[in-house]
């Protein structure tokens, strides 16, 4: 995997709202690899910290977890994204 991957696994692991599945769709990894690369990159407050949150119910990162109203994977407020390029006005 390249750092660019890994940095966006991170960031998507980060988010409430992204499940696990998303990251296992887009990047073909499991959850308990995502929990393996944020050990490994992140100190280990941050690990705690994130593991915590993702364990507490704050975090829907199941999606079987979630309100059946919130299966999407994309947010209505984000914006649309082409060729990597947030679209101008």
């Amino acid at each position: 995997m390249t750092d660019l991957e890994i940095d966006r696994i991170i960031e998507m692991a980060w988010e409430d709202r992204t499940p696990f599945e998303a990251i296992e769709i887009q990047f073909g990894i499991s959850e308990s690899q995502v929990i393996k690369i944020m050990r490994k990159t992140l100190k280990e407050s941050s690990f705690k910290l994130w593991r915590k949150r993702v364990n507490s119910g704050v975090s829907k990162k199941h999606l079987k977890k979630r309100n059946a109203e919130i299966l999407r994977f994309k947010s209505s407020r984000q914006k649309s994204i082409s060729n990597n390029k947030i679209s101008k006005r």
